[in-house]
């Protein structure tokens, strides 16, 4: 297991909700939730947020359908994804797979007693924190960077 920080991205319409690790990688928290629909703003302020965290690496959540399949959404992801990895190279920027994520954050919040209306302003934040987790859960497995790369492409 690499040490060192990460941030995750959940990249929603609206919301893009970041999380954090701590070095060891062992516990992920939320950080914020980014407004999602001025997309340079947004790409300024994880900009800041990688200058003041100074994370190894960046994990963006990449969705996917149940099958494994992409459509429309993660053609989008994908290309977010590769706007902030030009804005942040060299450092990298990987995609993984979300599935569910957003579903077990929502559940998960409702369970803790989070009601609907208040709990969209968190739900991307808690949705990053377990793209996060998956993370680090696949890296302590396998002993490799989790997901796929973005190449950065001037």
């Amino acid at each position: 297991m690499r040490r060192g920080r990460r941030l995750a991205i959940d990249v929603g319409d609206a919301r893009i909700g970041v999380a954090s690790c701590d070095p060891d990688g062992i516990l992920a928290t939320p950080v914020e939730t980014v407004p999602g629909r001025d997309i340079p703003a947004a790409h300024r302020r994880l900009r800041q947020l990688v200058e003041e965290y100074e994370p190894i690496e960046i994990v963006v959540g990449l969705p996917r359908s149940l099958k494994g399949g992409e459509g429309p959404a993660a053609v989008k992801v994908r290309k977010f994804a590769q706007e902030l990895a030009k804005g942040i190279a060299p450092l990298p920027v990987r995609l993984v797979d979300e599935r569910m994520t957003t579903v077990t954050a929502s559940q998960g919040l409702r369970a803790s007693g989070v009601k609907a209306k208040k709990g969209r302003s968190v739900i991307d934040q808690a949705a990053a924190v377990i793209i996060l987790q998956q993370a680090l859960e696949s890296e302590r497995a396998s002993g490799k960077a989790p997901g796929e790369g973005v190449e950065v492409v001037i």
